[in-house]
């Protein structure tokens, strides 16, 4: 049966091992697993809630970081592109999602020695900004490209510091507007688009996940939602410091992708 039109969003539970997962920028402190279940159970009710059919991946107990699944692919309109993740622990994870993704977009998949994390590509229109960073390399931003361009995708390297992904310091709240932590990220990179800073207090606060005319954000950034919310922007708040924990923020718990009519 083919899928209903509208937006669609592959989720896949936390695992029971979620403590050990991978950190590069965060110093490991306990992770109450149960805690980040239910604020993912949290992020999921709130995507139902928005009109969002949500199709759960198998859980996979033994690969830590598989609830953020936003790392093992990139959907775009016409393709799919299963990732080759930068930590080597991670590679199990893609497997189980490109099945899922299969009945849903044509499926391409990076190569070694190509690295490239899902939590690295923002994109803008045809344009898809792609962060160097310790889990995406040269070879990933090449390789990128080259999967991307027969379909009139333009890649635009960004440098960026601070955190573990570009979409932690950026992302898209609104056609033509970016919210973005300027301490970690140049608003001067994302040419013809408006920016809006997170509140300096709020360093993490540059991470929401846009679903349609509203976007899910984290409820511990009060005065960056604040300042969404003046902006005319329609703002979501949900749950999501135990899973922060773990280097995640709520863009990195689905993979959102619209089926046409």
């Amino acid at each position: 049966m083919a899928a209903l039109p509208g937006l669609h969003a592959l989720v896949r539970p936390v695992s029971a091992s979620l403590a050990d997962c991978e950190l590069t920028h965060l110093a490991r402190t306990p992770i109450d697993v149960a805690r980040a279940a239910a604020q993912h159970a949290d992020q999921l009710r709130a995507l139902r809630a928005l009109g969002v059919t949500v199709h759960q991946v198998p859980a996979a107990d033994d690969l830590p970081d598989a609830v953020f699944i936003e790392d093992t692919a990139v959907v775009l309109d016409e393709i799919a592109i299963v990732t080759r993740p930068g930590a080597p622990a991670r590679r199990a994870e893609t497997a189980a999602v490109a099945e899922a993704l299969a009945p849903f977009r044509p499926l391409r998949t990076m190569e070694a020695p190509a690295t490239l994390d899902g939590g690295d590509v923002l994109r803008v229109g045809r344009t898809l900004y792609v962060g160097r960073s310790l889990r995406t390399n040269e070879a990933g931003v090449t390789a990128f490209a080259e999967l991307t361009a027969p379909f009139g995708y333009r890649v635009e390297p960004v440098e960026f510091t601070g955190c573990l992904h570009l979409k932690t310091a950026v992302t898209a709240v609104a056609d033509g507007v970016l919210l973005l932590n300027p301490a970690w990220v140049s608003a001067a990179r994302f040419s013809g688009s408006d920016w809006l800073a997170v509140d300096p207090a709020e360093p993490f606060a540059g991470n929401a996940l846009r679903v349609g005319d509203a976007v899910l954000h984290g409820s511990a950034y009060p005065k960056t939602r604040a300042r969404l919310e003046a902006r005319g922007i329609r703002v979501v708040p949900v749950p999501a410091d135990e899973l922060a924990k773990a280097e995640g923020g709520v863009t990195c718990c689905s993979l959102i992708f619209e089926v046409a009519g």
